[in-house]
């Protein structure tokens, strides 16, 4: 991959980079690796996460290149760049996508086992790892990370992050269970086996309470807002008290951790292995 890596940020770093076979040619090596996740926005490397540049900088390419074009038929169309059209799968691929709207696009990785229930949409250069489920009405934005077993309820949306190259993506680790309603944004990193419960949003500039063990969390200049492993996190709230707002009896939304994933917690929220 080295060498693919070397042409693209060749290209990228080229102010008039244009459309021709050549360029095409790369860029379809690129995508094919992309979508078999072979190469990735992101990876954990000695037990952190890495952003690798260079292949935001492919993606953004490929919007550069790329030119209007329809695709789909009858009452289904879509008109797209044609360098990310969307991705038609196989029996033999093992990803199950349920008859209902869904659209992945090309330059997405999606893993045998994962499952997509309608409506749901996967955007370019994010990678699902195996046994996921993508609930009803869930996103996952561009570059994304979602691990294995991870259950994206409905409504879920996992915002992505393109721009800058460098900035981290969404990653959401292994086990994690992500409530109905849930919104998770700006590169924020939840570790493995927590839990968000229904309707919590968590972005750079939401502080974390934990009241387990007297923290506060906080996204830092270098670093994204981070939820810990097991932790879990349930909408709440913290009282305004200064001006008119403490007089109004107003307060803040506030994400607040409530214990840790125990057997309880794991009886509450197993998947039901028959629906797979």
């Amino acid at each position: 991959m080295e060498r693919l890596r070397q042409e693209i940020e060749c290209l990228f770093s080229t102010a008039d980079t244009q459309r021709s076979p050549s360029t095409l040619a790369i860029f379809q090596q690129f995508r094919d690796a992309l979508s078999a996740g072979k190469i990735r926005a992101a990876e954990k490397r000695d037990g952190q996460w890495r952003v690798n540049a260079w292949v935001k900088q492919g993606i953004l390419l490929g919007f550069q290149l790329g030119e209007q074009s329809e695709t789909g038929s009858g009452a289904l169309t879509f008109v797209d760049k044609d360098t990310f059209p969307p991705r038609n799968f196989r029996a033999e691929d093992g990803v199950r996508v349920v008859p209902g709207g869904s659209a992945i696009r090309h330059g997405a990785y999606v893993a045998p086992s994962v499952i997509c229930m309608p409506p749901m949409y996967i955007n370019v250069g994010a990678y699902v790892d195996e046994g996921t489920l993508v609930d009803s009405h869930a996103l996952v934005g561009s570059c994304a990370q979602i691990g294995k077993r991870v259950h994206l309820s409905a409504a879920a949306q996992i915002g992505g992050v393109l721009e800058p190259v460098n900035a981290a993506p969404v990653i959401i680790e292994d086990d994690v269970l992500v409530g109905g309603n849930c919104g998770v944004y700006e590169g924020t990193l939840v570790r493995s086996r927590a839990v968000l419960g229904a309707g919590t949003i968590l972005t750079r500039s939401t502080p974390l309470y934990d009241l387990v063990r007297n923290q506060i969390y906080r996204a830092e200049k270098d670093s994204p807002l981070v939820v810990p492993e097991n932790a879990v996190v349930v909408p709440g709230s913290r009282a305004i008290k200064r001006g008119l707002a403490a007089e109004w009896g107003l307060s803040l939304y506030a994400p607040v951790i409530v214990k840790y994933r125990d057997q309880k917690t794991d009886a509450a929220i197993e998947l039901e292995d028959l629906l797979r």
